[in-house]
């Protein structure tokens, strides 16, 4: 709650009220210093009536022949808000002309108050929805009492299990254009109720939500993902309860570390199976086995290894699947044998390949 105006809102407020009645106009504080003022050569003054005006907190008009020090003709009235003053506001001109822009000045300082009020309170409590999601999904509980505190005041469900969803950005994607993309994000986010979320620098935005997305909230999720996919992926983690969500988030890291290399943007923890053990290799193993395996085939080689595996090792369903001849295909995966030393026709050869795939 506001209970003292800042120089820059008293600024802003002198200058919207000057902009509806057209004259100069002051913001005074209760010692009868101008702290504000669309006539910048009177901030600093002393406004002998503005002063007057604190002390009895009460409307006084100043007429066209005065001696009070700085002061000139005008209206001076005090400000309240919720019950204490904070600020005298002067508005210059006959009286007779400006009398009728003074409810009006007060209307003003009160909404744009307000506004920034609503705002304070939507960025505390932006701050403690950050602090519950890194605390979280970081499993770095600074203050468990502050934490819960917050988790009580937003009115989460500790005994109800939860998943969280990353969507990280390419880092290729330039930071300073994050706000771009970060209203797409949160509007995302709310379609599919994940109310409770945070952006991780330097490019990961964080979603707590209460169960595993449905059909309705995949379909949104993948959707998504591919209208961006040269800029993000997203990543969804395992189910947990609430002060375990960080094994679901090291669980949807694990999901977007299984899109490497490959032209998928969405992944579920829930539906990998070998690309879980795969995802906590390094690079340079990745490297090693790729170079050992699949590094000297073509393109068109992988490509055709992908659909022959994808059809179950069929050779009638892959030929009908790329229009070739059963001769051809067997020939194109001879070839792939003498290439890389390994028959993508046999059990544990192909189970070599099908991992260098992936991977």
């Amino acid at each position: 709650m506001i209970t003292k105006i800042n120089k820059k809102l008293a600024q802003q407020i002198v200058n919207t009220v000057k902009d509806v009645c057209g004259q100069d106009v002051n913001f005074i504080d209760a010692t009868g210093i101008i702290f504000a003022s669309t006539n910048e050569t009177r901030i600093g003054d002393f406004h002998e009536i503005g002063f007057q005006v604190a002390k009895t907190r009460e409307t006084i008009e100043v007429a066209e022949n005065n001696s009070f020090q700085g002061t000139q003709m005008g209206v001076n009235l005090p400000i309240f808000h919720n019950g204490s003053l904070i600020s005298v506001i002067g508005i210059s001109g006959n009286p007779d002309n400006v009398r009728k822009f003074a409810y009006l000045a007060i209307r003003i300082t009160k909404l744009l108050i307000r506004e920034q009020e609503i705002e304070a309170y939507n960025r505390s409590q932006q701050d403690k929805m950050n602090y519950i999601v890194r605390s979280l999904v970081k499993g770095e509980i600074t203050n468990r009492d502050y934490l819960s505190e917050c988790i009580s005041e937003m009115r989460i469900d500790e005994t109800e299990k939860k998943c969280v969803i990353i969507v990280k950005l390419n880092s290729r994607y330039n930071i300073m254009n994050v706000s771009l993309i970060e209203q797409n994000v949160i509007q995302m986010f709310y379609s599919i109720n994940a109310s409770l979320y945070s952006y991780n620098y330097p490019n990961e935005y964080i979603a707590i939500i209460s169960k595993k997305p449905d059909s309705a909230a995949v379909y949104i999720l993948t959707k998504f993902a591919e209208e961006h996919k040269r800029i993000l992926s997203i990543g969804v983690g395992s189910r947990q309860t609430l002060y375990h969500l960080d094994q679901s988030y090291e669980a949807g890291k694990i999901a977007l570390k299984s899109l490497e290399g490959t032209e998928n943007c969405y992944s579920d923890f829930d539906e990998l199976d070998i690309e879980i053990v795969l995802g906590n290799l390094d690079q340079k193993s990745r490297d090693v086995y790729l170079q050992k395996t699949i590094s000297l085939l073509s393109e068109e080689d992988k490509a055709l290894l992908k659909v022959y595996y994808k059809e179950n090792m069929s050779l009638s369903q892959t030929c009908n699947r790329l229009f070739l001849h059963k001769n051809t295909l067997q020939y194109k995966l001879d070839r792939i044998n003498k290439i890389t030393g390994y028959n993508p026709r046999k059990f544990k050869d192909a189970v070599v390949l099908y991992i260098a795939l992936i991977l």
